[in-house]
């Protein structure tokens, strides 16, 4: 039991971890509230609904969604985890 309770608090320790540095680089281009358009060609994010941001961050990933930001929102994407993207949304809608 332990150990069971140690190994989880370590992964979610890691998830915390990993969606923090991931924020960061959301906010680095979108800013703290999501309300500018990255390098002046997306979408302002903070009118997205949950759900579009989820499409949105999956598309990216697997190549499937995207205009002019497409090449640079999937090295963003790559490494999230669905856990990761649907935190990445709740965060954003729930500004």
């Amino acid at each position: 039991m332990k150990k069971t309770l140690i190994t989880l608090s370590v992964v979610a320790m890691t998830a915390t971890s990993t969606f923090a540095v991931e924020m960061a680089s959301c906010i680095g281009c979108h800013e703290a509230n999501f309300e500018k358009a990255a390098l002046g060609k997306s979408k302002i994010v903070k009118d997205m609904a949950k759900a579009d941001i989820i499409t949105a961050l999956k598309g990216y990933k697997d190549g499937s969604y995207g205009g002019a930001m497409k090449g640079v929102m999937k090295g963003q994407t790559d490494k999230l985890s669905d856990v990761v993207i649907e935190a990445i949304a709740t965060q954003i809608t729930a500004k």
